[in-house]
């Protein structure tokens, strides 16, 4: 009993420690480089309606701002998930299309159902010769998205998207990333795919 009660308290002392530094790094992101050659955008869900979910247009608004401020290729990536009706790359393009961003600038890449395959799928759709890029996603999810598009040889730059405030989204979205840290430390450290 003592054995299980010490493990429960060593569990939730790593856990609380791994939330402590994700919000330290979501707090203070990498700076931005200004010799960034394209952006990539990676997806969150799309409704059912075609209604882009309130995370997701957070992601496209920062996409958005980040474009006018510095014009170059824009790399948004996201399969079609369950109950989506496109593929989240074909909504954020359109959607950054209709905000007046040209539509030669804008890359959908629509295969990919994950962080690990957002990133890969987005480096074989970069120009020629990119791999400096500025990763959009949400605050929280940044620190580990840098980490992966460094793990593919990309000179990565980031900008987070806040996140929505409500307590629920918050508590869910941060500990779902701690156990995502978990799982991309263990597959770094354990011969796993």
């Amino acid at each position: 009993m003592h054995l299980l009660v010490v493990l429960v308290l060593l569990g939730a002392a790593l856990f609380g420690a791994a939330l402590g530094a994700l919000c330290l790094a979501e707090v203070n992101p990498p700076p931005v480089s200004s010799e960034s050659g394209a952006v990539i955008v990676l997806g969150c869900q799309v409704y059912s309606s075609g209604e882009l979910s309130p995370q997701l247009e957070l992601r496209l608004q920062t996409a958005l701002d980040t474009y006018r401020a510095h014009p170059r290729p824009i790399v948004v990536c996201g399969g079609q998930g369950e109950g989506e009706p496109a593929p989240e790359g074909l909504v954020m393009r359109e959607w950054l299309v209709s905000q007046g961003v040209p539509a030669d600038d804008v890359i959908a890449e629509c295969e990919s159902m994950n962080t690990r395959q957002n990133l890969g799928y987005a480096c074989a759709l970069l120009p020629d010769g990119v791999r400096r890029v500025t990763v959009i996603t949400s605050d929280y999810h940044l620190p580990r998205a840098l980490a992966l598009a460094r793990d593919l040889g990309l000179e990565a730059d980031g900008i987070g998207s806040p996140c929505r405030p409500e307590i629920g989204f918050w508590i869910k979205n941060h500990t779902r990333e701690v156990l995502a840290w978990g799982k991309y430390l263990a597959q770094k450290i354990l011969p796993i795919k």
